[in-house]
């Protein structure tokens, strides 16, 4: 009996968890669907468990198709992903000393073709990053609910437009791919 009840509430967990997220899940935008003369190759891309589909599947091209920027791009499927090498720790400080630290990971999506730009300018593309990232703690933006919605896409634009200014407009996206604070 006592092996059988927390399997069994793992059972409902883990049920509970699935049924939620199909709930919930977002109903994709129209025309978000790469078109694609393969149907093989969009099911494939459409499958959940596909990191493709999971990267692309629906929040980086909201903000950028309802501003008209590069939502043609997003939309029709010429997009790439560079995950920058290493992660960015920032501290945060309170009354001069830190009190945690976050650790960040960034992945850039761009118009096809730009990942060997992006490697050559990721020097000056971490070191821009962690400007806005020293600014985004400094101004509190990692105390209490670092993670809201509001919180995360304000370092979302900020990340966007400092890389914008140096790689150029083929910059879609920026994606925080983890973040993690330990409080010391």
């Amino acid at each position: 009996m006592r092996f059988i009840l927390p399997l069994l509430l793992a059972l409902i967990g883990a049920a509970s968890g699935v049924g939620a997220g199909l709930y919930l899940k977002p109903t994709p935008a129209p025309g978000s669907e790469p078109e694609t003369a393969d149907p093989a190759t969009n099911a494939h891309a459409a499958q959940p468990g596909n990191a493709h589909s999971a990267e692309t599947g629906g929040h980086e091209n909201t903000a950028d198709a309802a501003h008209g920027d590069g939502a043609h791009d997003a939309a029709s499927g010429n997009t790439e992903f560079t995950k920058l090498n290493n992660q960015f720790i920032v501290p945060v400080l309170q009354d001069g000393r830190v009190v945690s630290m976050v650790v960040v990971s960034i992945s850039l999506e761009t118009t096809l073709g730009y990942s060997e730009k992006i490697f050559a300018l990721e020097p000056r593309l971490r070191d821009t990053f962690l400007q806005v990232l020293f600014d985004h703690a400094n101004m509190g933006g990692f105390n209490g609910i670092f993670t809201s919605g509001s919180n995360m896409e304000l370092l979302r634009r900020e990340l966007k437009l400092a890389s914008r200014k140096i790689v150029g407009q083929d910059i879609l996206n920026v994606l925080i791919t983890d973040i993690a604070r330990q409080d010391l």
